[in-house]
């Protein structure tokens, strides 16, 4: 610590004696005691003059002028606390700044950057060696978190509006209006699950904008179809040998499964599926007409309302979790058949009577993405 700074400190020593009016609150009954403003400010002024002055000497002259009128002995003795506020701006100013050429990467379009290639990328540009620990540790202070990506379809103000105006129009069905149809969905199957290690940064509350959300079609192996309803299920079909196409929707899942169903529900019984192309061609809505079958209208990118995609996850989890987890095509199409015929009715019966809170919410949300 230079001369300057030393003769300084003494002031503030000697104005710390005749402050007279700092005085701690005293407890009824007790004598007030003196606080000596210097002890208060002392370990913030240790190395005030040295690091000031360092940092300073790259700045704005004004703040030269102004570190020199203190500490070189030209100023009047000032208060302590005068110091500390100064030198905690002086390292909010310091810490701004370093926050802001590591967040600089962290934009829309690499969300997916690590805290090493961060910490990397802030030695490129300015010099400085900072641990990847640090680096975590500033997205933290600054509300960013490492969280796995949400596997979702991204939605527009067109899909919002849609999905809105549905739940609005659903919104006074019952739990009885709900029982009488039949969810169904295709899903993919694959041997080498995504295990989605990835993280991204993201603050907290923004799991559903779409920077934060990766698409949830991953290149698979196996599809299947299946329907679930209150106190029942149809079983589960394997789309071998290709894709689904409106005539083999027709001929391997309306009629041998669906048909079924209508028959033993009723008049009452109503048909839900989504808009792929392979549902929505001429000839699959005359089968339906000529069965009799109602469908329930469903707005495009809607699948977190439809409950058979949580039954999905659990399948997926039952069969990873097995004991000999398959190994090839054959194998894991006879795992998943033997497990989704072991899922208990009460797991859909409550997937299916949720409907009425997913509703609410998708309302209550305006139409984005729901925690379903």
């Amino acid at each position: 610590m230079g001369r300057s700074a030393r003769q300084s400190i003494t002031r503030l020593k000697q104005f710390s004696t005749c402050s007279s009016f700092l005085q701690t609150p005293a407890a009824p009954g007790t004598m007030q005691q003196e606080v000596d403003p210097f002890k208060l400010a002392e370990p913030d002024l240790i190395n005030l003059y040295s690091d000031i002055k360092k940092e300073l000497s790259t700045q704005s002259n004004s703040l030269g002028h102004i570190s020199s009128y203190y500490f070189d002995g030209h100023g009047k003795a000032f208060r302590p606390v005068m110091v500390v506020l100064m030198a905690r701006a002086l390292n909010y100013h310091i810490f701004e700044s370093s926050r802001r050429q590591i967040y600089r990467p962290i934009s829309k379009r690499n969300r997916r950057t690590t805290a090493q290639q961060v910490a990397n990328q802030f030695l490129a540009a300015s010099g400085k060696q900072i641990s990847r620990k640090a680096v975590a540790r500033r997205f933290r202070g600054g509300g960013l978190y490492a969280r796995r990506p949400v596997v979702c379809v991204p939605l527009t103000r067109q899909h919002r509006t849609a999905r809105l105006q549905w739940c609005r129009e659903h919104h006074n069905w019952t739990e009885q209006d709900w029982a009488c149809i039949l969810f169904s969905d295709e899903s993919w199957f694959s041997l080498s699950s995504d295990c989605r290690r990835q993280l991204i940064w993201r603050e907290s509350g923004t799991a559903y904008r779409p920077e934060n959300i990766q698409d949830r079609y991953p290149t698979c192996s196996i599809m299947v179809w299946a329907g679930i309803m209150i106190n029942g299920r149809t079983r589960l079909h394997v789309v071998s040998n290709g894709t689904m196409t409106g005539q083999r929707y027709i001929d391997e899942v309306l009629l041998p499964h669906v048909r079924l169903f209508r028959g033993a529900v009723g008049d009452k019984f109503v048909f839900m599926d989504d808009n792929a192309t392979c549902h929505r061609t001429f000839t699959v809505q005359d089968c339906l007409d000529s069965q009799g079958i109602q469908r329930l209208v469903w707005p495009a990118r809607f699948p977190d309302l439809n409950p058979i995609e949580n039954v999905w996850d659990v399948l997926g989890r039952k069969v990873a979790g097995r004991n000999y987890p398959p190994t090839n095509k054959n194998t894991l199409i006879r795992a998943l058949t033997q497990e989704w015929d072991k899922l208990p009715q009460q797991l859909l019966d409550n997937v299916v009577q949720s409907m009425v809170r997913r509703v609410e919410c998708c309302i209550t949300l305006h139409g984005g993405h729901i925690p379903y």
